[in-house]
């Protein structure tokens, strides 16, 4: 009796043919758990476990924590040491909101992006050094790249400067030293260069190099 009430308590369809209950799956000709969770005729509620064999044995993977009133759920990744790899919520297989990406072995933030409700990125997008400072920074809107971005050394020195319009570069655009020198300059357009571009040493003037005419290029 006990075997059998042991199968039935979970794995269970409703009147309706609908998963209801605590469900869980092995990964095939394997008694290692390959998820567990619960449904609520037919729709996923509370927090579902998600496994990868290692070693032939079962390490979690991910977490989702389902809102029984809507269809986000807050989704964690995990290493296999446990440490999260990446987190935010997700609306079926999209991302949605702000997402977070930590380093290695760490649990200092990566990267931080922000998606829209039809899962494209959507607002600024940072990423950060292990010690906490800005790396670069940009912005999407509608899943494509627009404005202005920078990168920058781990002391916080701009060391390029540039803009995107629709996903593309356009714009002005500039190189740095990891000092702050400028070493280049030009302008973008539709993704092209474009115009006069200056390239400097030591702070002087050595070429330039005009990209509406690219047989013209003069020496300082």
């Amino acid at each position: 009796m006990s075997n059998v009430f042991a199968q039935q308590s979970y794995n269970q369809f409703d009147n309706d043919g609908k998963r209801h209950g605590i469900w869980k799956k092995n990964f095939e000709d394997t008694k290692q758990l390959r998820y567990q969770g619960e449904f609520n005729h037919g729709k996923e509620v509370g927090l579902f476990k998600f496994y990868k064999l290692v070693k032939k044995k079962s390490v979690l993977t991910a977490t989702k924590l389902f809102n029984s009133d809507s269809d986000i759920s807050e989704v964690t990744f995990l290493a296999t040491n446990g440490n999260i790899i990446s987190k935010g919520k997700m609306n079926g297989k999209k991302y949605v909101g702000e997402w977070l990406y930590y380093h290695n072995d760490s649990d200092k933030v990566m990267t931080q992006e922000n998606y829209n409700d039809d899962g494209l990125l959507h607002g600024d997008k940072s990423v950060y050094f292990n010690n906490g400072q800005l790396a670069e920074h940009m912005s999407f809107v509608n899943g494509k790249a627009e404005g202005n971005a920078k990168n920058y050394t781990e002391k916080g020195i701009v060391i390029k400067d540039f803009n995107y319009k629709n996903g593309e570069m356009h714009g002005s655009y500039k190189d740095y030293t990891p000092k702050g020198e400028l070493i280049v300059e030009g302008q973008f357009k539709n993704g092209k260069k474009n115009s006069i571009w200056r390239y400097y040493e030591n702070g002087e003037l050595q070429k330039e190099k005009n990209y509406s005419n690219p047989k013209t290029f003069h020496k300082n």
